[in-house]
């Protein structure tokens, strides 16, 4: 497992994260938890996916993250006639050589926007199945490694719009985490109009960090020290979605790894080199939710699924902070934890 070797490590991540989140700020008007949940998937090496009504600053969102950095990017516009060949690639006969020479997709790229991702059919949205999760396109009977760091940020309309196809459950499950952006507030849209009324804000936009110092940052945030007393919190909270009554379908195992890793990458961002049931809590919602189907009886009683995870954040007993560990393990100065009653949110 990596680890600090000292505190410049975190004080780099610091200002490299500060530089990025400047800068999509700079687009995107009054949203700081919105930018900061991007940032905590990008250095957990998850994939994004936003939800919300058209107009509210979704593809914006995810190109401003991409243009922040300097690496590549690919934008892929989903749409009904998409074929899945578009995106991770195709064989094609050369002539002159005489054998198959591959054409890379849109896949291909350290940045991959995928927008209005439900537009698509189910078909072409499995097509990013294998690279959201192994990271890496077979074709043909040939694997092929997709470029580090590697994120996918989705956009997509709720599925009562039309035009639009329910995500399957296997997509929704590779993505580690939903967000919703949400409307601006009145003082936001004033300074948006001012500041965006003339010209597109990400013209202007330079990348203002590199990609292989995101690798680097990747590389620290799996060094972050996790106490087993968190990591059972987590799981704890994870197998209560598989025994709700108001849920038909619960969170996957994958669903904790993603929650762990995310809790990881919210701590280093926080200055701490290791997680707390704090950070846990905070990403709960976001990392469970979309995951989660209620029952047919929970919709008629308008019960979402950011309700019920609610519910059991409240309901689960939290470890309490204990008395610091030694200084000499991977986790320096990394409290321990008890049990305590869960916290009121």
């Amino acid at each position: 497992m990596t680890t600090y070797d000292d505190r410049a490590s975190l004080t780099d991540l610091t200002a490299v994260v500060e530089r990025v989140r400047g800068s999509v700020e700079g687009v995107i008007e009054g949203k700081p938890e919105v930018v900061r949940l991007s940032l905590t998937v990008l250095l957990a090496e998850g994939h994004l996916l936003i939800e919300d009504v058209p107009g509210v600053g979704k593809t914006m969102l995810a190109k401003a993250l991409a243009r922040s950095i300097d690496c590549s990017v690919r934008r892929i516009q989903f749409t009904p006639d998409l074929l899945p060949s578009d995106i991770t690639g195709v064989s094609i006969w050369d002539q002159q050589r005489r054998d198959f020479e591959f054409k890379p997709g849109a896949i291909f790229a350290q940045v991959v926007i995928g927008d209005e991702i439900n537009r698509a059919s189910p078909k072409t949205q499995s097509a990013l199945l294998e690279s959201m999760e192994e990271r890496q396109v077979t074709i043909d009977g040939k694997t092929y490694e997709l470029p580090s760091p590697f994120i996918v940020v989705a956009t997509q309309n709720p599925v009562e719009m039309e035009g639009t196809y329910p995500l399957p459950e296997a997509q929704r499950d590779r993505f580690m985490a939903r967000v919703s952006v949400g409307y601006p507030s009145a003082e936001a849209e004033l300074r948006m109009l001012d500041v965006h009324g003339g010209v597109s804000p990400l013209e202007d936009l330079q990348p203002v960090a590199h990609a292989h110092e995101i690798v680097k940052l990747i590389e620290a945030v799996r060094g972050v020290h996790v106490a087993e007393p968190v990591r059972r919190y987590a799981v704890d909270l994870v197998s209560a979605t598989r025994t709700h009554p108001d849920l038909r379908l619960g969170a996957s195992p994958r669903a904790t790894l993603h929650l762990l890793r995310a809790a990881k990458a919210s701590a280093a961002l926080g200055g701490r080199e290791y997680a707390l049931p704090d950070d846990v809590q905070a990403l709960a919602v976001a990392v469970l939710a979309h995951r989660l189907l209620p029952t047919a009886q929970a919709q008629l009683n308008r019960r979402t699924a950011e309700q019920v995870v609610q519910e059991i954040l409240q309901r689960t007993p939290v470890p309490a902070a204990a008395a610091p560990q030694s200084a000499l393990g991977p986790g320096r100065g990394a409290p321990g934890y008890g049990q305590q009653p869960p916290r009121r949110l």
